[in-house]
């Protein structure tokens, strides 16, 4: 059976150099490519592939914003994020949000092929390096609690607010929010305010 790709990438060169490799093997077939993560939601829908590889970080809607989306569409494709990236920042909030699969883009064609294919029958997909991070997080001595503002903060994050507008709703300034936000990010060990969100929204802390 083919495995229908479609390729998102903000680098032309990477895009061209996947098409390449998989062109050059009749089990896969490339079917589009996209250079933003609206772009990817789109032809996902328009061309529904097997299989999404996902760039994380592009202009405008990166990759976490277009995974959930494929999975608030309810989209069938499999996301397979390929990324040069490995840090918790960008693990956490890819996998929470519904990728199948991360992989660094320095994977050898075999491993990569091979991650392919499990992803197209559903199994998760973690490379080494990230498998291993996961598992120390996991092994980590429990961390600190969140105070009862530090949740609220975070929760009005996770509903669109701006540290402005959630220091004018909890009467407190926007310095405090900021101080808030970065210590609750310390307590959950990431470095921004959308891994805090999916790692809150994880561990139960706003509700599921």
């Amino acid at each position: 059976m083919t495995i229908t790709l479609l390729i998102t990438d903000d680098h032309p060169i990477v895009r061209d150099g996947l098409r390449g490799i998989f062109t050059g093997d009749h089990g896969f077939e490339v079917v589009g490519e996209a250079a933003t993560g609206d772009e990817a939601v789109a032809l996902a829908e328009r061309l529904r592939p097997d299989v999404v590889l996902m760039d994380l970080r592009m202009p405008g809607s990166g990759g976490v914003a277009a995974i959930t989306e494929l999975a608030r569409l309810r989209n069938p494709a499999r996301v397979l994020v390929l990324t040069t990236y490995d840090t918790d920042s960008d693990v956490l909030p890819a996998i929470e949000a519904g990728a199948t699969g991360y992989l660094l883009k320095d994977a050898p064609r075999d491993e990569l092929f091979r991650a392919v294919r499990a992803t197209a029958r559903g199994e998760a997909v973690l490379s080494p390096a990230v498998a291993s991070r996961i598992m120390g997080q996991l092994r980590a001595p429990a961390r600190e609690p969140l105070s009862q503002r530090e949740i609220e903060v975070l929760a009005l994050v996770a509903r669109g607010s701006s540290n402005k507008e959630a220091a004018k709703k909890l009467f407190i300034s926007e310095a405090t929010v900021k101080t808030h936000l970065l210590h609750a990010y310390a307590k959950l060990g990431v470095k921004d305010r959308a891994a805090a969100v999916a790692v809150a929204f994880e561990r139960g802390l706003l509700g599921g």
